[in-house]
């Protein structure tokens, strides 16, 4: 299996200028620690409106942390397409692109906060058609070495043409989070790579990417198990005590994201929204334990697992001490 990172930085508007900036610059170690520890990635994700600072610009953050690091993949799950000019994003797209000699990995989506889509002041079910404009321009302006033009029902461009042009050429490998059969069966169907979220089962999981692996081939495309990624939160124990703690973490923090996503502006569907009254699949435990559970993974077809939540750089040192050697390909 191979292993990367998944979640964010926290910056909160705080008096104190060093203490908001206390997150930012901890994700920034973390993950240069993350690298020599031979984790293959960071996806980070783009959140707005929370009142406790969580990453609003992951393009810039991730900018940061390709100068401090060498080989580590960067990714964004997700860039949230809704939200975006797709001319604007395709710029910084590049620009990052460059700037780390092709690491960028492109995840995105389409959003499902309620309070993000009443502070954008948008209506939620503009999320699909939105999303979809965004994307079929975004993937253009990076591919396109002569000026074009568009006329759709958000945006009108006029003779644009992208500069700089991105290091991996079309474009950085595009990766869409999905869950719905129709989603996925879309991801496929285009060629993408496909994210799934922390809180599905195994058995779930796994039917994803059957369903997933033949709309690719009945697309032409080629199949590798790599082209699927798997969010889960992990979190290697030491102890019981240790184990309890952590669970109770958990809670607090799907808690906190229940709370988030609840509301009349929220796509009821999406993420944890849909996985509200089930065991949200956290993998906490002792080494052993983790093993286990992420053999479940392995057997559901899964071989690329993106770990996040308690990611302490303790929590992130045992794992690629006691874990990752057993399942590491």
């Amino acid at each position: 299996m191979r292993f990367g990172l998944f979640g964010g930085a926290t910056a909160p508007r705080l008096p104190d200028v060093a203490a908001s900036a206390k997150g930012f610059f901890d994700f920034i170690e973390t993950n240069v620690e993350a690298e020599t520890l031979g984790y293959h990635s960071t996806f980070v994700t783009e959140h707005h409106f929370t009142n406790f600072g969580q990453l609003s610009a992951p393009l810039t953050l991730l900018t940061y942390l390709a100068a401090r690091t060498t080989r580590l993949r960067l990714g964004t799950a997700i860039l949230v397409l809704p939200w975006h000019n797709p001319v604007l994003l395709a710029e910084q797209v590049a620009t990052l692109d460059l700037l780390s000699h092709g690491r960028l990995d492109l995840g995105v989506g389409k959003g499902y906060r309620h309070n993000e889509f009443a502070g954008f002041a948008m209506p939620p079910d503009e999320a699909e058609p939105r999303f979809e404009e965004v994307l079929d321009v975004l993937i253009r302006a990076l591919a396109s070495d002569a000026p074009f033009s568009h006329r759709g029902r958000f945006f009108c461009l006029d003779d644009v043409v992208v500069e700089p042009p991105p290091h991996q050429r079309p474009h950085p490998p595009v990766w869409l989070a999905a869950s719905s059969d129709g989603s996925i069966a879309a991801c496929a169907r285009r060629g993408f790579n496909l994210l799934l979220d922390q809180f599905a089962s195994p058995r779930q999981i796994g039917e994803r990417i059957a369903l997933y692996r033949r709309e690719l081939e009945a697309a032409g495309h080629v199949f590798e198990p790599m082209r699927v990624a798997v969010a889960r939160n992990v979190f290697v124990t030491q102890d019981a005590g240790e184990k309890e703690e952590a669970l109770k973490r958990q809670a607090a923090i799907n808690g906190k994201l229940l709370s988030l996503s609840r509301g009349s502006e929220s796509r009821p569907g999406s993420h944890i929204l849909g996985y509200a009254d089930t065991d949200a699949q956290a993998v906490i435990g002792t080494a052993e334990e983790v093993i286990d559970r992420f053999a479940a993974l392995e057997a559901a077809g899964v071989a690329y697992v993106l770990l996040s939540g308690q990611g302490s750089r303790a929590n992130l040192r045992r794992f690629a001490d006691k874990v990752m050697p057993k399942l590491a390909t």
